[in-house]
């Protein structure tokens, strides 16, 4: 007989007053903000400004063939770890909600990506949304104590109402200005 190991859960009764406050004030919002420097070349450190100094920064380059130096994630990458990092979050409360018990959860991404305009540097004349990803594909790989409809179920309402899918999928404001 084989024992299932389950992932690490979240604190249930946490998740409880945090979806409570949610209910109580449904309009409240959170800011997240981070702060990108240019270390040379295309490779970046974006410091995230949230108070906790345990995070050292997420550094982002360009591959070789876009004339980066191939140290870390290309940004498009870092965006689509984002995705998967919230889906997954999203994934884990709701099972957690549910009372349903993890044992995996994977999550596979994948984008195609448009940047015929070399970032506006010359390259093919381009309108915004012909840049940028023009698909994302999401495969979730998941296993737990519930049976293949609710894990589906449980992952579909998860995508409903994540923040960083719901930012791709939707229209944000978004402003730009030099300092």
């Amino acid at each position: 007989m084989t024992e299932t190991t389950y992932l690490r859960p979240i604190d249930a009764e946490g998740l409880e007053k945090f979806a409570a406050a949610g209910r109580e004030n449904p309009d409240r919002k959170g800011t997240n903000k981070v702060h990108t420097v240019s270390v040379g070349k295309f490779r970046t450190i974006s410091y995230l400004t949230n108070g906790d100094p345990c995070h050292p920064g997420v550094v982002v380059d360009e591959p070789y063939h876009l004339f980066g130096e191939n140290t870390a994630p290309a940004p498009g990458e870092v965006v689509l770890s984002a995705l998967g990092g919230c889906l997954t979050v999203g994934i884990v409360a709701v099972a957690t909600h549910r009372q349903v018990k993890l044992s995996k959860l994977e999550v596979f991404l994948e984008a195609d990506i448009g940047n015929t305009a070399a970032w506006g540097a010359g390259g093919a004349e381009r309108e915004p949304a012909q840049m940028g990803f023009q698909a994302i594909r999401v495969k979730i790989d998941i296993d737990g104590d519930a049976d293949k409809e609710t894990l589906a179920e449980i992952v579909q309402h998860a995508n409903y109402f994540s923040p960083v899918a719901n930012t791709m999928r939707n229209p944000v404001a978004f402003e730009i200005s030099t300092l």
